[in-house]
């Protein structure tokens, strides 16, 4: 298939289609590391029923095991761990109001976790058609639910794992408490809910000039820059712009 847009010249035409070729190319190899993915052998079997704090069906606190964050039908779980409280060296302002513009700086959220739920939020609804999906950070469930409030999420699972080691773990907090952004996936067998997949890219070799990318595929603002002249930013996402 040929295709031209208007006022476009033979060089860029021809630079457009060796470039073409190369987005194929990597459509497909992104499509064989996915396929590579779904044929790992089987994951650890998780070694607790870990017991996070969220909300009931009545709105109330509630205790809640990892295993009930499976609905029938669907036995995949995708947990995402936000960093909050933040790492102490994040000194990227605040919230500007709310209840959660009250806590010091350090105890407050991650903006760029922010920025990246602010995408899942909207992905939420479609995805849950289809696996389980939940939130969990450190803070205690009351913050958590507040800032979620503030923030206007509207489908994503808030819990809390301040009373479990659920964070430390699956590499998501360091030995000294730091909290880790990780994506980690689980599947739930006949006989065990097991790990399945982590974002293990977060710990890998970083590339100059390059953050972790560790779950860019998934997030669209910095796919958005990827498609433009400039590319992306030397820029860190924040909790609100003036």
């Amino acid at each position: 298939m040929s295709i031209a847009f208007p006022g476009e010249s033979p060089q860029y035409r021809a630079a457009r289609d060796r470039l073409l070729a190369r987005e194929v190319e990597l459509r497909r190899s992104m499509e064989a590391v996915a396929a590579a993915r779904r044929l790992l052998p089987p994951g650890g079997v998780v070694p607790e029923d870990y017991i996070f704090q969220g909300l009931g069906a009545d709105d109330e606190p509630k205790d809640v095991r990892l295993s009930e964050l499976f609905a029938p039908g669907k036995d995949s779980l995708v947990i995402y761990s936000f960093m909050f409280p933040r790492d102490a060296g994040d000194l990227r302002p605040g919230p500007p109001t709310g209840q959660t513009a009250l806590l010091a700086l350090n105890e407050g959220p991650c903006p760029s976790c922010v920025a990246f739920l602010d995408q899942l939020d909207g992905a939420a609804e479609h995805a849950t058609q289809h696996l389980n999906l939940a939130v969990v950070a450190k803070a205690p469930l009351p913050r958590v639910l507040t800032f979620a409030q503030e923030r206007g999420w509207q489908r994503l699972r808030m819990l809390s794992s301040a009373s479990n080691t659920y964070n430390r773990d699956y590499l998501a907090e360091t030995a000294e408490g730091a909290q880790r952004p990780m994506l980690t996936v689980f599947h739930r067998d006949e006989d065990a809910i097991r790990h399945f997949w982590s974002s293990e890219l977060f710990y890998g070799p970083w590339d100059q000039g390059q953050d972790p990318r560790h779950v860019g595929t998934l997030e669209p603002v910095w796919n958005l820059f990827d498609l433009t002249p400039e590319g992306r930013p030397d820029w860190d996402e924040q909790l609100s712009y003036s």
